[in-house]
């Protein structure tokens, strides 16, 4: 895996930024998997992924909901371009992503994609506010106005009175909301999250899918993972995933961000 901060320059470099940074169009969706495999071995091998179909539109918030062991982090790290299939088409945003090299993988990750993390992954021995900036620095954003950008993104998460704090004297939940607040800073497509709530009581669980709710209804689009049925619940789509092979699961339905009509999908 590409080390930090040579991702952090790939992403940067004007040979990627053309590519991450071109034109899309609204109406193409975010994510489409056709047929999508993933491989892993040879004797025997080990199919952690079998023809996976998805389509994931703007805005939309999908639940990935499985068993331990049912294929649900391989397709996690496909999709944050962290590992390739073995086999089928992978489009984000209508770059199919399978002829890329890992150059021009890191600059389509690290601009339009975010992550959050079971752990939050933040510098103990920075501050919430500089945890929060220091996300622009892998997509090359301008150092102008960078303080002002992080400090809104800490007030959508209600964290601007511990904008100063080191990251190890908030709670479980206001570590979480803070990392919640670095991922889109760099204005990603797509937000990626793994077990978000899994650390996390039920109040500080559903500030945290709250803070979801609203960036779904801002346009972002959001794969989320998670064994919680009540995470799961409050996504648009949810889709089970177990022995690599992937269902539509019934669920509410619910008006997705952005779509053309505002009709349920």
């Amino acid at each position: 895996m590409i080390e930090l901060e040579e991702e952090a320059q790939l992403a940067a470099s004007p040979s990627t930024a053309s590519l991450a940074a071109s034109p899309t169009n609204q109406q193409v969706p975010v994510v489409v998997l056709e047929g999508l495999t993933r491989t892993f071995g040879e004797d025997p091998p080990v199919h952690a992924l079998r023809d996976v179909e998805l389509t994931i539109r703007r805005g939309e918030w999908v639940a990935i909901v499985g068993p331990s062991g049912s294929g649900k982090s391989t397709l996690l790290n496909i999709l944050g371009l962290l590992d390739r299939q073995t086999s089928g088409v992978y489009c984000l945003q209508g770059i199919d992503v399978a002829g890329l090299d890992d150059v021009s993988r890191a600059g389509l990750r690290g601009r339009r994609i975010g992550f959050v993390f079971q752990a939050f992954h933040l510098m103990p021995h920075r501050s919430v506010l500089e945890n929060v900036m220091l996300a622009e620095l892998y997509i090359g954003k301008p150092r102008k106005g960078r303080r002002d950008r992080a400090m809104a993104a800490l007030d959508r998460v209600s964290l601007t009175d511990r904008a100063d704090f080191s990251p190890t004297k908030l709670s479980g939940g206001q570590q979480q909301r803070a990392a919640i607040a670095r991922a889109p800073v760099g204005e990603p497509s797509l937000l990626l999250a793994d077990e978000p709530t899994g650390n996390l009581d039920t109040q500080n669980a559903d500030s945290v899918l709250d803070v979801f709710s609203d960036l779904s209804t801002d346009g972002l689009t959001l794969a989320v993972i998670t064994h919680d049925e009540h995470v799961a619940s409050r996504a648009h789509r949810r889709v089970r995933i177990v022995d690599g092979v992937l269902h539509e699961m019934p669920s509410e339905l619910r008006p997705v961000p952005g779509s053309p009509d505002g009709a349920a999908q």
